[in-house]
């Protein structure tokens, strides 16, 4: 039987965490200046969690609010003004 990518993923990053047929509730995008160009970085808030859910792309994405998604990611942080925050990083994400 042949494996699927996320199940892969999850295999070789112990790190990483999959969760299933989350709903958005909120969705932003933003642009953001980098050394390699333009990025947009999208940060989602999801359904029973209080930490953003973060992740860039180079071009816009539909607006996923009140959506369900399939998450592949890990806990991080980010540090803002000399304060830590917690985030998710988003390494897939799916709608459902």
């Amino acid at each position: 039987m042949k494996k699927s990518e996320t199940q892969k993923l999850l295999k070789k990053h112990q790190t990483l965490i999959q969760s299933d047929n989350r709903r958005v509730l909120s969705h932003v995008q933003r642009k953001v200046q980098l050394f390699d160009g333009d990025w947009i970085q999208h940060t989602l808030m999801i359904e029973g969690v209080d930490v953003p859910f973060k992740y860039k792309r180079k071009q816009r994405y539909q607006n996923l609010q009140g959506a369900r998604v399939n998450l592949t990611y890990y806990p991080a942080e980010e540090n803002v003004a000399g304060m830590a925050f917690e985030i998710m990083k988003v390494v897939r994400l799916k709608r459902s």
